[in-house]
């Protein structure tokens, strides 16, 4: 499964690793089910999210913009401001296998989570 992440500017590794933990527990997940975390190549330089990947042993994609724009996210997203349709849900189902998501976006804090098998 994909875990699709999409942040705030400046956000830490800690708030990175609470909303991965928290959406996994409310999905009825573990974290060995996730391959992979992705999000938007503007976030490739976001410290926070590169450090949570590093210490889970998760690979971090940062995918462009056009990916990203290819899919249609059911939630409205504040990305619209940079130009997507989202992040987190549409960076989650262009990783995953089935391209479905199993949790919607949901924010926690700074940082907002999708998860797509």
């Amino acid at each position: 499964m994909i875990l699709g992440i999409g942040t705030r500017r400046g956000i830490t590794k800690e708030e990175v690793l609470e909303a991965v933990n928290q959406a996994l527990d409310e999905c009825g997940l573990n974290l060995q089910e996730i391959t992979a975390f992705a999000s938007a190549k503007l976030k490739e330089n976001e410290r926070g999210l590169l450090e949570a990947g590093e210490l889970l042993g998760i690979p971090v994609n940062f995918l462009p913009d056009e990916v990203l724009n290819s899919y249609n996210p059911p939630s409205s997203s504040q990305a619209s401001r940079f130009g997507l349709k989202g992040v987190a849900e549409p960076a989650a189902l262009a990783l995953s296998e089935k391209h479905e998501l199993i949790c919607r976006k949901k924010v926690y804090g700074r940082v907002t989570i999708a998860i797509a098998r």
